[in-house]
């Protein structure tokens, strides 16, 4: 995540370059990265709601599509919105370690840090806001879909050893990483791929938003979206 000041400027600077979305630092979301059957005890929570063995990885990205924080640990039955809220990227945005926002889609609860799609706009505001968020939220989509592309064992599933396959996917994290700031492409032909990936609906539970959340959610729209 960027620590710096400027580096954070400068990451807000460029995530609002896409739709006019302010002060967002990083777009969050949960990716299920398929693993072999768990013959072991406690091998049903590796099976996710889509009914396949996974480890549901939590990944932060930036504009440019790069992985900025990323968490591997959780078994594929684990709710996304009990991921960021156990792990220590969530302590830091309560500590204030940053100046902008998150990003995320209607699975996670709507925090004063962490901004989510209302169900239910009502106003032409609301809809602007809803608008501009869906545009700068898909980053995480479109990440996904390109780091996928580009490490096809992240398509197809890990079929080593659970602990294995958790360091596989960080270092394709990193590599990923490596690959934007070197600005090599995937090969050709594969965009059409990566934005049909990008395009598909994310089916999530819809979480309530705490009431501070919702509060300052609202007092941004006004401030930003009138």
């Amino acid at each position: 995540m960027p620590t710096t000041l400027n580096e954070q400027q400068e990451t807000i600077r460029k995530f609002r370059s896409i739709a006019n979305f302010p002060t967002v630092i990083g777009a969050i979301d949960c990716t299920h990265i398929r693993v072999k059957k768990v013959n072991a005890d406690g091998g049903q929570l590796y099976i996710n709601r889509k009914g396949f063995s996974s480890i549901n990885v939590q990944v932060v990205c930036d504009a440019d599509l790069k992985i900025m924080d990323i968490v591997t640990r959780w078994r594929g039955s684990v709710h996304d919105s009990r991921i960021f809220r156990e792990c220590r990227l969530k302590q830091r945005f309560e500590a204030g370690a940053f100046s902008g926002i998150l990003l995320g889609d209607s699975g996670y609860p709507c925090t004063p840090y962490l901004f989510t799609p209302l169900l239910n706009p009502t106003t032409p505001q609301e809809e602007r806001y809803n608008r501009s968020h869906i545009r700068t939220r898909n980053t995480v989509e479109r990440c996904f879909g390109l780091w996928k592309q580009r490490f096809r064992c992240l398509l197809r599933g890990m079929f080593g050893d659970i602990e294995t396959a958790k360091k596989t996917i960080v270092a394709c994290a990193v590599l990923h990483n490596m690959a934007i700031d070197m600005r090599e492409d995937v090969f050709s032909g594969e965009r059409d791929s990566i934005e049909q990936y990008s395009s598909e609906p994310i089916v999530q539970s819809y979480i309530a938003p705490s009431i501070r959340g919702n509060i300052r959610r609202r007092q941004f729209i006004e401030t930003h979206f009138q």
